[in-house]
């Protein structure tokens, strides 16, 4: 749990400076930049720690894994495919944390 949280406290120094950041300067692009370099801290953190996210676009809908929000009528896709993943799913260790919340794919009703 120590190396967890070591992992994760220059994610939330990186935050704190973004927050400054937004203080002093009203650039768009910059606080953007900054936001997506701590994203990538957290996600290498999270990584490094066996955090594992599940984004299944595409892939066949699996309850284990999955929690359908919604069914949505597609001809792009077979039936009972991911159409989105609105909330990234997690698993830790190859066990389920978190499972992705995702809109299926259903046939056409004719």
């Amino acid at each position: 749990l120590e190396r967890f949280i070591g992992s994760l406290l220059p994610v939330k120094d990186s935050m704190d400076l973004g927050f400054d950041a937004l203080e002093a300067t009203s650039e768009i692009e910059a606080i953007r930049e900054g936001m997506e370099l701590t994203s990538k801290m957290l996600d290498d953190s999270l990584e490094k720690n066996g955090v594992v996210a599940l984004d299944p676009t595409g892939e066949a809908f699996n309850p284990e894994f999955h929690q359908a929000m919604t069914m949505q009528p597609s001809s792009e896709v077979a039936p009972g495919t991911v159409l989105s993943c609105m909330q990234k799913g997690y698993m830790l260790n190859e066990r389920l944390v978190r499972p992705a919340m995702v809109i299926v794919a259903k046939a056409i009703e004719e």
